[in-house]
């Protein structure tokens, strides 16, 4: 063989090995190999807890009265109003007293025992309880806006991207990788 035709040989070996590493490279595949992230909207629920509180609280009462109207009291005041009233004065003087006495002495037991009837009183304890609500929130995934070349496009995934999601040979968003 001849020196030039062994040169040949190598030279279409190397040029032939050359062209079949750049295609291995995809130097002329120009399709993006990530889409960009534009906005990645966390989306949450919230979800509202029904629970019951309770307290215990003080509550006052009054007896039941037996005279409501107070009629033992004026009339044990009138009785000892009028046997004061009778102990002043003379003659008219003392039945002016008398019944000044009895009067006054009416109206005041009739006070005396309106006041000791309104402090007779009792107190218990009343459990009360009312529902209230835990409100938690649970997040649900992110909406979100990508853009891959000049195309945008809108998808709900279940974690944040970051700032960019891998594209597979198809160009289509690889989404099981993410973490």
């Amino acid at each position: 063989m001849n020196k030039s035709m062994l040169a040949g040989i190598g030279i279409g070996v190397a040029a032939a090995l050359g062209v079949a590493a750049v295609a291995s490279m995809n130097v002329f595949d120009r399709s993006p190999q990530y889409a960009q992230v534009l906005s990645a909207t966390p989306i949450k629920e919230t979800t509202k807890n029904p629970r019951q509180e309770c307290r215990n609280i003080t509550l006052t009462h009054r007896r039941p009265v037996q005279d409501e109207n107070r009629i033992a009291g004026s009339v044990l005041g009138a009785v000892a109003g009028g046997v004061l009233g009778h102990q002043f004065g003379g003659g008219r003087g003392r039945s002016v007293a008398t019944v000044a006495g009895a009067l006054a002495g009416g109206y005041g037991g009739n006070q005396v025992q309106g006041a000791m009837q309104n402090n007779d009183t009792y107190t218990t304890t009343e459990q009360r309880c009312k529902t209230v609500y835990d409100k938690q929130e649970k997040m649900m995934g992110y909406d979100v806006t990508y853009k891959i070349g000049s195309q945008q496009g809108k998808i709900r995934m279940d974690n944040d991207p970051g700032t960019r999601i891998p594209l597979d040979s198809n160009g289509q968003l690889v989404l099981n990788n993410q973490a």
